[in-house]
């Protein structure tokens, strides 16, 4: 039988990790999060801080996948549904919701809302599948797990420099 641990044990693990990671000692580990029905890995150096849903201030006239501003600890982020972001069906906000402060790393104060942590995973856990025609120039790699499913791997550098993500106008 599993060992069940608190949510709190848990965000204290994740948050070591993610401690290590900003360090360089974990640079391999990945951060799994489901976004819609897809499942999405980050490089746990680029991941940034993850922060329950606070409520969102909507904000008129932009595309329906930007979901609002909000405030984290004084500072505004841009948040954005990433599932509706790459195509997929808009986030339901639950109690499971994160968001994934993406851009502080990298100068910009951007978020993502996405369904639920999937928790850490290793690089080692993952085959690579060949690469789509289709893919956004922010899917950085398509893998599988040893349970057959699909992964894909998101270049947040690259997902911060298209233009169509920062222009949040409709």
């Amino acid at each position: 039988m599993a060992k069940k641990i608190s949510l709190r044990e848990f965000q204290e693990h994740l948050a070591a990790r993610l401690s290590s990671a900003a360090k360089g000692q974990a640079s391999a580990a990945l951060l799994g999060v489901q976004a819609g029905d897809d499942r999405w890995l980050l490089n746990l150096s680029d991941s940034g801080e993850i922060v329950s849903l606070p409520p969102l201030a909507p904000v008129p006239l932009t595309h329906p996948w930007f979901a609002g501003i909000a405030n984290i600890r004084g500072n505004l982020y841009a948040v954005a549904d990433f599932a509706a972001f790459a195509g997929g069906e808009p986030t339901p906000t639950h109690a499971a919701s994160r968001l994934l402060l993406v851009g502080t790393r990298h100068g910009s104060n951007a978020a993502l809302l996405v369904t639920r942590m999937l928790g850490l995973k290793g690089p080692e856990q993952f085959t690579p599948l060949p690469p789509s025609a289709t893919a956004p120039p922010w899917e950085a790699e398509r893998l599988s797990d040893a349970d057959g499913r699909e992964w894909r791997k998101l270049g947040v550098r690259a997902l911060l420099a298209d233009p169509r993500f920062m222009e949040i106008g409709a």
